[in-house]
């Protein structure tokens, strides 16, 4: 997993936690950018430190008996990402429903303000016996507030 980087003044206006990405080789399609696909592999990626940032780790969700399912991505693409360019995947809490979590992920390039990326995905929380749908547990609520 690629190492987080902790913003020193969290606020809910401002992303809360940067995951730096360097694209690898095999990221890359023969159009020379970064392919679709290992956005979403990214977010998936994020989504984990996020958690983790918030001070609840997948590892500690499961132990406890939930888990999250991806119910929904909608991405926008804006500019793609090239060889030798650093992104970071900024990640926010968008929405918090009665058994839904909703993220808003934003990649930026290295050094730039104008994002090349966007997505907000819907994760639902499941019991990890069943695999229905559950509460969001009022820890991971209050963590993710």
């Amino acid at each position: 997993m690629r190492q987080a980087v902790r913003m020193t003044v969290p606020s809910r206006t401002e992303p809360v936690y940067r995951y730096p990405v360097t694209p690898r080789y095999f990221e890359f399609d023969q159009q020379g950018i970064v392919f679709n696909a290992w956005y979403l592999a990214w977010f998936d990626d994020a989504q984990a430190g996020y958690f983790a940032f918030r001070g609840v780790p997948m590892a500690e969700l499961i132990a406890g008996g939930h888990d999250v399912r991806l119910a929904r991505t909608e991405v926008e693409w804006a500019a793609p990402v090239v060889p030798g360019q650093s992104v970071e995947v900024h990640v926010t809490t968008a929405a918090l429903g009665r058994t839904s979590i909703t993220l808003q992920f934003t990649v930026l390039a290295a050094g730039n303000v104008a994002w090349t990326c966007r997505a907000r995905t819907v994760y639902v929380v499941v019991d990890t016996q069943q695999f229905r749908p559950a509460a969001v547990p009022d820890h991971l609520r209050t963590a993710l507030s």
